[in-house]
């Protein structure tokens, strides 16, 4: 272990209270993450953000407990397999926001538990698949990538109540995004729309539809059914 991470090891803020066990090291200057970060098997959250890292070690599956993991604005071009054992990855926050990721393990489609994942500010051209299989999510934000088209597979995420898609290059969404019966809010700011599927305005529980920022759509006729039961449209 060089000094830097000695140093690291020496300042780690660890608290522990009566519910959980929660490793903060957030902007530490890492670079990599010390090995004894792999050792602490009983910490249920762990914050490993903004500290330039460009791997992760398959050690990290060895923290049976997770619970929450937070891995954002770092430098990441993959995360590995072994994330897929983390099946008590639930509750709590699953951030890979901001870092330089094209793709996901396909083993990752095991975490069904999982209710929140942010993988926004990447650098995704296609949707991950295994994230079609994580069917408890019910906050998924896919925001600033280069997606250009949506899996008929994301009808399969039906606790989702929000999807956040802002600064794509989607030109239009599948027909299955009407299976999503439990969204709430749907942000497709920012990307070249040309068409949308009626299936929106079936959607019972929608409540927030933003489609601005969109100049190559043309205004859907079912746009006012939305409006009149309730939903705000942003245009």
């Amino acid at each position: 272990m060089d000094k830097r991470s000695a140093d690291v090891c020496a300042n780690i803020e660890f608290v522990q209270n009566s519910s959980a066990s929660h490793l903060n090291l957030w902007k530490k200057g890492l670079g990599s993450v010390p090995d004894s970060v792999w050792e602490r098997v009983e910490i249920e959250t762990l914050v490993l953000a903004e500290n330039n890292l460009s791997e992760v070690s398959d050690q990290i599956g060895r923290l049976k407990r997770l619970r929450m993991l937070d891995l954002g604005h770092n430098e990441l071009t993959r995360v590995p397999d072994h994330l897929s054992e983390l099946d008590g990855l639930t509750d709590f926050l699953y951030y890979l926001h901001d870092n330089r990721l094209t793709s996901l393990p396909s083993s990752l489609k095991s975490l069904t538990k999982l209710r929140y994942l942010n993988i926004s500010e990447n650098a995704f051209d296609v949707f991950p698949e295994c994230v079609s299989s994580m069917s408890s999510l019910i906050e998924l934000r896919v925001a600033d990538n280069h997606l250009t088209s949506l899996p008929d597979s994301i009808g399969r995420l039906s606790s989702l109540r929000e999807l956040h898609l802002r600064n794509n290059k989607l030109t239009s969404l599948p027909e299955s995004i009407g299976e999503l019966q439990e969204l709430r809010q749907m942000d497709l700011r920012g990307n070249p729309l040309t068409d949308l599927p009626t299936a929106i305005s079936t959607l019972p529980r929608l409540e927030k539809l933003d489609l601005r920022w969109a100049p190559t759509l043309t205004t859907p006729p079912w746009i006012e059914n939305l409006e009149a039961r309730g939903c705000a449209v942003y245009l």
